[in-house]
Protein backbone atom coordinates (compact mmCIF):
# COMPACT_ATOMS: atom_id res chain seq x y z
CA UNK A 1 0.00 0.00 0.00
CA UNK A 2 2.74 2.21 1.17
CA UNK A 3 4.24 1.54 -2.59
CA UNK A 4 1.31 2.93 -4.01
CA UNK A 5 0.84 5.57 -2.27
CA UNK A 6 4.44 6.64 -3.32
CA UNK A 7 3.40 5.84 -7.00
CA UNK A 8 0.59 7.80 -6.88
CA UNK A 9 2.19 10.57 -5.45
CA UNK A 10 5.42 10.62 -7.84
CA UNK A 11 2.82 10.71 -11.25
CA UNK A 12 0.43 13.19 -9.62
CA UNK A 13 2.07 16.48 -10.51
CA UNK A 14 2.68 14.90 -13.95
CA UNK A 15 -0.77 14.28 -14.40
CA UNK A 16 -1.46 18.26 -13.53
CA UNK A 17 0.85 19.12 -15.91
CA UNK A 18 -0.72 17.30 -18.33
CA UNK A 19 -3.97 18.36 -18.02
CA UNK A 20 -2.91 22.11 -17.54
CA UNK A 21 -1.04 22.03 -20.88
CA UNK A 22 -3.04 23.89 -23.82
CA UNK A 23 -3.75 21.38 -26.55
CA UNK A 24 -1.14 22.30 -29.06
CA UNK A 25 1.48 21.88 -26.22
CA UNK A 26 0.43 17.91 -25.10
CA UNK A 27 0.56 17.25 -29.14
CA UNK A 28 3.72 18.43 -28.90
CA UNK A 29 4.65 16.45 -26.16
CA UNK A 30 2.71 13.03 -27.59
CA UNK A 31 5.09 13.84 -30.70
CA UNK A 32 8.23 14.19 -29.18
CA UNK A 33 7.46 10.54 -27.35
CA UNK A 34 7.24 8.72 -30.48
CA UNK A 35 9.71 10.58 -32.50
CA UNK A 36 12.26 9.72 -29.86
CA UNK A 37 10.95 6.12 -29.21
CA UNK A 38 11.28 6.02 -33.43
CA UNK A 39 14.86 7.39 -33.11
CA UNK A 40 16.01 4.99 -30.39
CA UNK A 41 14.44 2.10 -32.44
CA UNK A 42 16.39 2.97 -35.86
CA UNK A 43 19.57 3.23 -34.33
CA UNK A 44 19.56 0.17 -32.23
CA UNK A 45 18.12 -1.26 -35.89
CA UNK A 46 21.24 -0.03 -37.45
CA UNK A 47 23.32 -1.80 -34.17
CA UNK A 48 21.65 -4.69 -35.65
CA UNK A 49 22.96 -4.65 -38.41
CA UNK A 50 19.96 -6.35 -40.58
CA UNK A 51 16.82 -7.61 -41.04
CA UNK A 52 15.73 -11.07 -42.16
CA UNK A 53 12.38 -11.56 -44.42
CA UNK A 54 10.51 -14.68 -45.11
CA UNK A 55 8.60 -13.69 -48.29
CA UNK A 56 6.56 -14.61 -51.34
CA UNK A 57 5.83 -11.88 -54.40
CA UNK A 58 7.80 -8.97 -55.13
CA UNK A 59 10.79 -7.56 -54.06
CA UNK A 60 10.74 -3.83 -55.03
CA UNK A 61 9.55 -2.58 -51.64
CA UNK A 62 12.20 -4.31 -49.35
CA UNK A 63 14.91 -2.83 -52.33
CA UNK A 64 13.24 0.53 -51.88
CA UNK A 65 13.59 0.53 -47.86
CA UNK A 66 17.56 -1.08 -48.13
CA UNK A 67 18.19 2.38 -49.84
CA UNK A 68 15.99 4.87 -47.12
CA UNK A 69 18.21 3.00 -44.27
CA UNK A 70 21.32 1.63 -45.92
CA UNK A 71 23.00 0.65 -42.71
CA UNK A 72 20.09 -2.23 -42.11
CA UNK A 73 20.72 -5.04 -44.38
CA UNK A 74 17.76 -6.80 -46.13
CA UNK A 75 18.06 -10.61 -46.38
CA UNK A 76 15.71 -11.64 -48.53
CA UNK A 77 14.35 -15.44 -48.58
CA UNK A 78 12.16 -15.97 -51.24
CA UNK A 79 9.83 -18.97 -52.01
CA UNK A 80 6.46 -20.17 -51.86
CA UNK A 81 3.83 -20.58 -49.22
CA UNK A 82 4.03 -23.97 -48.68
CA UNK A 83 7.88 -24.02 -48.94
CA UNK A 84 8.01 -21.15 -46.33
CA UNK A 85 5.52 -22.19 -43.82
CA UNK A 86 7.37 -26.22 -44.07
CA UNK A 87 11.01 -24.19 -43.67
CA UNK A 88 9.96 -21.70 -40.72
CA UNK A 89 8.09 -24.67 -38.58
CA UNK A 90 11.21 -27.10 -39.34
CA UNK A 91 13.65 -24.12 -38.23
CA UNK A 92 11.60 -23.67 -35.11
CA UNK A 93 11.10 -27.14 -34.16
CA UNK A 94 15.20 -27.48 -34.31
CA UNK A 95 15.76 -24.18 -32.01
CA UNK A 96 16.62 -22.00 -35.04
CA UNK A 97 14.86 -18.50 -34.99
CA UNK A 98 16.09 -16.91 -37.86
CA UNK A 99 13.49 -15.07 -39.17
CA UNK A 100 12.20 -11.50 -38.24
CA UNK A 101 9.34 -10.96 -40.46
CA UNK A 102 6.94 -12.78 -42.95
CA UNK A 103 4.92 -11.64 -46.03
CA UNK A 104 2.32 -14.29 -46.61
CA UNK A 105 -1.41 -15.36 -47.46
CA UNK A 106 -4.44 -16.09 -45.54
CA UNK A 107 -3.70 -19.82 -45.46
CA UNK A 108 -0.03 -20.25 -44.32
CA UNK A 109 -0.20 -17.03 -42.05
CA UNK A 110 -3.17 -18.49 -40.45
CA UNK A 111 -1.02 -21.95 -39.76
CA UNK A 112 2.08 -19.81 -38.04
CA UNK A 113 -0.54 -17.87 -35.84
CA UNK A 114 -2.52 -21.17 -34.41
CA UNK A 115 1.41 -22.67 -34.49
CA UNK A 116 1.75 -19.68 -32.03
CA UNK A 117 4.84 -18.16 -34.39
CA UNK A 118 4.26 -14.70 -34.07
CA UNK A 119 4.56 -11.61 -32.39
CA UNK A 120 1.52 -8.88 -31.94
CA UNK A 121 2.37 -6.81 -34.72
CA UNK A 122 0.43 -3.82 -33.22
CA UNK A 123 2.90 -3.46 -30.87
CA UNK A 124 5.65 -2.61 -33.20
CA UNK A 125 3.42 -0.13 -34.72
CA UNK A 126 5.19 3.75 -33.56
CA UNK A 127 4.63 6.12 -36.60
CA UNK A 128 1.32 8.11 -36.29
CA UNK A 129 0.46 7.40 -39.98
CA UNK A 130 0.65 3.64 -39.50
CA UNK A 131 -0.95 3.53 -36.03
CA UNK A 132 -4.36 6.13 -37.75
CA UNK A 133 -6.47 4.01 -38.44
CA UNK A 134 -8.34 6.42 -40.29
CA UNK A 135 -5.89 6.50 -43.16
CA UNK A 136 -7.00 2.73 -44.20
CA UNK A 137 -10.02 1.36 -45.93
CA UNK A 138 -13.14 1.91 -43.84
CA UNK A 139 -11.19 3.71 -41.10
CA UNK A 140 -9.21 0.59 -39.58
CA UNK A 141 -6.88 -1.32 -39.52
CA UNK A 142 -7.80 -5.18 -41.14
CA UNK A 143 -6.30 -8.30 -40.14
CA UNK A 144 -6.71 -11.91 -40.59
CA UNK A 145 -6.51 -13.53 -37.50
CA UNK A 146 -9.30 -13.06 -34.87
CA UNK A 147 -7.42 -11.23 -32.15
CA UNK A 148 -6.79 -8.47 -34.92
CA UNK A 149 -3.21 -7.91 -33.89
CA UNK A 150 -0.91 -10.42 -35.40
CA UNK A 151 -1.48 -10.65 -39.43
CA UNK A 152 -1.75 -7.52 -40.63
CA UNK A 153 -3.42 -7.30 -44.33
CA UNK A 154 -2.58 -4.29 -46.35
CA UNK A 155 -3.40 -4.47 -49.46
CA UNK A 156 -6.10 -6.38 -51.44
CA UNK A 157 -7.79 -6.60 -55.14
CA UNK A 158 -11.02 -7.21 -56.55
CA UNK A 159 -10.41 -11.50 -57.60
CA UNK A 160 -10.15 -11.95 -61.44
CA UNK A 161 -11.07 -15.65 -60.96
CA UNK A 162 -12.67 -17.16 -64.31
CA UNK A 163 -9.61 -17.56 -67.31
CA UNK A 164 -10.36 -19.16 -69.95
CA UNK A 165 -8.64 -20.04 -73.59
CA UNK A 166 -9.31 -17.22 -75.92
CA UNK A 167 -9.81 -19.98 -78.97
CA UNK A 168 -12.44 -22.67 -77.46
CA UNK A 169 -14.57 -19.91 -75.19
CA UNK A 170 -16.37 -16.91 -76.15
CA UNK A 171 -16.22 -14.91 -73.33
CA UNK A 172 -19.60 -13.03 -73.67
CA UNK A 173 -21.48 -16.85 -73.18
CA UNK A 174 -19.61 -16.83 -69.45
CA UNK A 175 -21.88 -14.35 -67.36
CA UNK A 176 -22.76 -16.30 -64.03
CA UNK A 177 -20.68 -19.38 -62.61
CA UNK A 178 -23.67 -21.05 -63.01
CA UNK A 179 -22.75 -21.40 -66.82
CA UNK A 180 -20.28 -23.59 -65.93
CA UNK A 181 -22.93 -26.46 -65.43
CA UNK A 182 -23.80 -26.64 -68.58
CA UNK A 183 -23.12 -29.62 -70.63
CA UNK A 184 -20.83 -28.15 -73.28
CA UNK A 185 -18.33 -27.61 -70.10
CA UNK A 186 -18.63 -30.97 -68.42
CA UNK A 187 -14.93 -31.97 -67.61
CA UNK A 188 -13.35 -29.16 -68.96
CA UNK A 189 -12.60 -26.76 -66.28
CA UNK A 190 -10.44 -26.51 -63.15
CA UNK A 191 -9.22 -25.26 -59.95
CA UNK A 192 -6.63 -25.54 -57.45
CA UNK A 193 -7.17 -27.62 -54.54
CA UNK A 194 -8.08 -25.94 -51.54
CA UNK A 195 -6.52 -28.68 -49.29
CA UNK A 196 -3.21 -27.46 -50.84
CA UNK A 197 -1.00 -24.19 -49.31
CA UNK A 198 -2.22 -20.98 -51.14
CA UNK A 199 -4.77 -22.69 -53.03
CA UNK A 200 -8.07 -21.56 -51.30
CA UNK A 201 -9.48 -18.31 -52.78
CA UNK A 202 -11.43 -19.98 -55.67
CA UNK A 203 -13.55 -21.79 -53.59
CA UNK A 204 -13.23 -19.74 -50.23
CA UNK A 205 -15.08 -17.54 -52.98
CA UNK A 206 -17.76 -19.90 -53.91
CA UNK A 207 -17.87 -21.27 -50.83
CA UNK A 208 -19.07 -18.23 -48.99
CA UNK A 209 -20.72 -16.40 -51.80
CA UNK A 210 -24.52 -16.57 -50.79
CA UNK A 211 -25.59 -16.95 -54.61
CA UNK A 212 -23.49 -19.77 -54.85
CA UNK A 213 -22.55 -21.80 -51.82
CA UNK A 214 -21.91 -25.37 -50.57
CA UNK A 215 -24.65 -27.00 -53.01
CA UNK A 216 -23.09 -24.79 -55.92
CA UNK A 217 -19.41 -26.55 -55.43
CA UNK A 218 -21.44 -30.04 -54.90
CA UNK A 219 -22.61 -29.47 -58.73
CA UNK A 220 -19.79 -28.27 -60.06
CA UNK A 221 -17.22 -31.49 -58.84
CA UNK A 222 -20.07 -33.92 -59.84
CA UNK A 223 -22.62 -32.40 -62.73
CA UNK A 224 -19.95 -30.11 -63.92
CA UNK A 225 -16.74 -32.55 -63.39
CA UNK A 226 -14.46 -29.99 -62.09
CA UNK A 227 -11.09 -31.23 -62.02
CA UNK A 228 -8.87 -30.31 -59.06
CA UNK A 229 -4.64 -29.43 -59.43
CA UNK A 230 -1.97 -29.93 -57.00
CA UNK A 231 1.13 -28.49 -58.66
CA UNK A 232 3.75 -27.59 -56.54
CA UNK A 233 4.96 -25.13 -59.33
CA UNK A 234 1.92 -23.52 -59.42
CA UNK A 235 1.46 -23.34 -63.63
CA UNK A 236 -0.10 -26.42 -64.38
CA UNK A 237 -3.51 -24.82 -64.82
CA UNK A 238 -2.33 -22.07 -66.64
CA UNK A 239 -0.08 -24.81 -69.33
CA UNK A 240 -3.51 -26.49 -69.47
CA UNK A 241 -5.43 -23.09 -70.26
CA UNK A 242 -3.37 -22.37 -72.71
CA UNK A 243 -3.00 -25.80 -74.60
CA UNK A 244 -6.78 -26.13 -74.54
CA UNK A 245 -6.99 -29.59 -72.84
CA UNK A 246 -8.95 -27.37 -70.02
CA UNK A 247 -10.61 -24.17 -71.38
CA UNK A 248 -11.62 -22.62 -68.40
CA UNK A 249 -9.66 -22.51 -65.04
CA UNK A 250 -11.02 -21.13 -61.85
CA UNK A 251 -8.29 -19.50 -61.11
CA UNK A 252 -6.26 -18.41 -58.23
CA UNK A 253 -2.90 -16.89 -60.28
CA UNK A 254 -4.46 -14.48 -62.85
CA UNK A 255 -0.88 -12.74 -63.18
CA UNK A 256 0.46 -16.22 -64.56
CA UNK A 257 -2.71 -15.91 -67.20
CA UNK A 258 -1.92 -12.16 -67.87
CA UNK A 259 1.77 -13.52 -68.41
CA UNK A 260 0.95 -15.64 -70.85
CA UNK A 261 -1.25 -14.00 -72.32
CA UNK A 262 1.61 -11.39 -73.30
CA UNK A 263 3.65 -14.25 -74.80
CA UNK A 264 1.08 -14.26 -76.78
CA UNK A 265 -0.95 -17.61 -75.66
CA UNK A 266 -4.38 -17.53 -76.09
CA UNK A 267 -5.44 -16.73 -72.65
CA UNK A 268 -7.18 -14.28 -71.23
CA UNK A 269 -9.20 -13.63 -67.27
CA UNK A 270 -12.38 -11.91 -66.91
CA UNK A 271 -12.73 -8.56 -65.05
CA UNK A 272 -13.67 -9.17 -61.46
CA UNK A 273 -16.91 -7.04 -61.56
CA UNK A 274 -18.01 -9.42 -65.30
CA UNK A 275 -20.44 -12.05 -63.30
CA UNK A 276 -23.53 -11.96 -62.07
CA UNK A 277 -22.93 -13.20 -58.36
CA UNK A 278 -20.16 -10.25 -57.74
CA UNK A 279 -16.77 -9.93 -56.87
CA UNK A 280 -14.35 -11.21 -54.27
CA UNK A 281 -12.33 -8.92 -52.39
CA UNK A 282 -9.14 -11.28 -52.14
CA UNK A 283 -5.19 -10.61 -50.13
CA UNK A 284 -4.03 -13.34 -51.02
CA UNK A 285 0.33 -12.85 -50.26
CA UNK A 286 -0.26 -9.52 -48.52
CA UNK A 287 -0.11 -10.17 -45.01
CA UNK A 288 2.77 -9.07 -43.05
CA UNK A 289 3.57 -10.58 -39.56
CA UNK A 290 5.98 -10.24 -36.91
CA UNK A 291 7.74 -13.45 -36.28
CA UNK A 292 8.14 -13.68 -32.42
CA UNK A 293 11.74 -14.76 -31.03
CA UNK A 294 13.48 -12.70 -34.14
CA UNK A 295 16.20 -12.67 -33.94
CA UNK A 296 16.58 -8.44 -34.96
CA UNK A 297 13.52 -7.34 -33.44
CA UNK A 298 14.09 -3.24 -33.85
CA UNK A 299 15.22 -3.44 -37.21
CA UNK A 300 11.80 -5.83 -37.96
CA UNK A 301 10.19 -2.77 -36.27
CA UNK A 302 11.68 -0.06 -38.43
CA UNK A 303 10.79 -2.40 -41.54
CA UNK A 304 6.91 -3.01 -40.73
CA UNK A 305 6.76 0.68 -39.77
CA UNK A 306 8.36 1.88 -42.77
CA UNK A 307 6.19 -0.98 -45.06
CA UNK A 308 3.14 0.31 -44.24
CA UNK A 309 3.68 4.49 -44.20
CA UNK A 310 2.80 6.36 -47.07
CA UNK A 311 6.06 5.81 -48.63
CA UNK A 312 6.52 2.03 -48.08
CA UNK A 313 2.75 1.53 -49.50
CA UNK A 314 3.02 3.43 -52.76
CA UNK A 315 6.26 1.25 -53.27
CA UNK A 316 4.10 -1.27 -53.35
CA UNK A 317 1.78 -0.17 -55.62
CA UNK A 318 4.76 0.62 -58.21
CA UNK A 319 3.75 -0.91 -61.34
CA UNK A 320 6.65 -2.57 -63.63
CA UNK A 321 6.70 -3.30 -67.08
CA UNK A 322 4.78 -6.83 -65.96
CA UNK A 323 4.13 -6.20 -62.35
CA UNK A 324 0.36 -5.29 -62.04
CA UNK A 325 0.77 -3.84 -58.57
CA UNK A 326 -0.99 -3.76 -55.32
CA UNK A 327 -4.03 -1.76 -54.34
CA UNK A 328 -2.82 -0.69 -50.61
CA UNK A 329 -5.34 -0.51 -47.95
CA UNK A 330 -4.22 2.93 -47.79
CA UNK A 331 -6.47 5.25 -48.95
CA UNK A 332 -4.51 8.25 -48.47
CA UNK A 333 -1.92 7.72 -51.94
CA UNK A 334 -3.08 7.78 -55.30
CA UNK A 335 -4.36 4.55 -57.22
CA UNK A 336 -5.35 6.17 -60.20
CA UNK A 337 -1.94 4.19 -62.40
CA UNK A 338 -3.12 0.58 -61.16
CA UNK A 339 -4.52 -1.20 -64.17
CA UNK A 340 -8.41 -1.61 -63.67
CA UNK A 341 -8.56 -4.98 -62.94
CA UNK A 342 -6.44 -4.13 -59.90
CA UNK A 343 -8.56 -1.16 -58.53
CA UNK A 344 -11.50 -1.47 -55.96
CA UNK A 345 -14.79 0.12 -57.17
CA UNK A 346 -16.75 2.52 -55.38
CA UNK A 347 -20.13 0.97 -54.10
CA UNK A 348 -19.14 -2.42 -54.75
CA UNK A 349 -20.37 -4.58 -52.54
CA UNK A 350 -17.21 -6.98 -51.87
CA UNK A 351 -17.20 -10.80 -50.48
CA UNK A 352 -13.63 -9.90 -48.41
CA UNK A 353 -11.92 -13.44 -48.34
CA UNK A 354 -9.89 -13.05 -45.39
CA UNK A 355 -10.94 -13.50 -41.60
CA UNK A 356 -10.59 -16.87 -39.31
CA UNK A 357 -13.65 -17.56 -40.33
CA UNK A 358 -12.91 -17.54 -43.90
CA UNK A 359 -9.68 -18.71 -44.15
CA UNK A 360 -10.76 -22.23 -41.89
CA UNK A 361 -11.24 -24.39 -44.81
CA UNK A 362 -12.00 -27.44 -42.52
CA UNK A 363 -15.59 -27.25 -44.23
CA UNK A 364 -14.48 -26.83 -47.84
CA UNK A 365 -12.06 -29.50 -47.66
CA UNK A 366 -14.67 -31.81 -45.89
CA UNK A 367 -16.67 -30.90 -48.66
CA UNK A 368 -13.94 -31.79 -51.49
CA UNK A 369 -12.58 -35.15 -49.55
CA UNK A 370 -16.29 -36.15 -49.25
CA UNK A 371 -16.48 -35.31 -53.54
CA UNK A 372 -12.98 -36.27 -54.87
CA UNK A 373 -11.57 -39.69 -53.46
Amino acid sequence: MIGKTILIQALFPLALHLLSLPQASLAAEVSLTWEAEWERTVKAAEQEGQVVVYKIAHDSEWHAFQKKFPKIKVVLAPGSAAQILQRLMAERRAGKFLADVVRLGGGTSTSLYKAKALEPISSALILPEVTDPSKWLDGKHHYNDGENQYTFIYAAFPLRLLAYNTKLVEPRTVTSFWDLLDPKWKGKSTIKDPRDPGGGSPLLFLYHNPQLGPEYIKKLLTVGGLTLVRDPRERLQTDWLASGKFPIAITSKADDVDEAKRQGLPVDVLDAHALKEGAGLEAGGTMISLVNKAPHPNAARVLINWFLSREGQMAIQKVGPNDPGQNSLREDIPKDHLPIGAQRQKGVKYIRLWGPEVWDRTAISELVSQLVK
